[in-house]
């Protein structure tokens, strides 16, 4: 199985940006750490990390040409923002879930606030990179 790991804008600031909030585990090591999750699930991941909203853009629409069987993303900033994250993943239409770090439900009014949501199968918030496990999880199960 493949999937695309999709994390916006300010994830490469890991372990510097607001560590209350985010924790001091730093980009590199989620990628480390979900790599050897991958692994053992017998996973394929391609990882992507942008503060660019039309690669990010791209990056979904690489997941369905590189035929990948789901999408875990966290879009960050642009998750309150972007109608082109959006259009994308319904363009794709591939299982995607949306992922975040933090718990966006306890967070600025702003924050409530999902474009891609729509398109996701699931959303998991607030439990670091444990998260981005159980999205994995529930795409092999899809």
């Amino acid at each position: 199985m493949k999937i695309t790991i999709i994390n916006g804008p300010n994830l490469n600031m890991l372990g510097i940006r607001e560590p209350d909030i985010y924790g001091r585990q730093t980009y590199e090591m989620l990628v480390n750490d979900l790599t050897a999750y991958c692994e053992e699930k017998g996973v394929e991941p391609t990882f992507v990390q942008s503060n660019h909203e039309g690669e990010l853009v791209t990056a979904i629409q690489n997941a369905y040409f590189e035929e990948a069987d789901g999408i875990v993303i966290n879009p960050a900033a642009y998750t309150h923002t972007s109608v082109a994250l959006l259009d994308a993943l319904k363009a794709v239409a591939l299982p995607a879930v949306e992922v975040h770090l933090s718990d966006v439900a306890s967070r600025e009014a702003f924050r409530q606030v999902s474009y891609v949501r729509e398109a996701c199968i699931a959303t998991i918030c607030g439990k670091g990179f444990d998260g981005y496990k159980e999205a994995i999880d529930l795409l092999l199960q899809k």
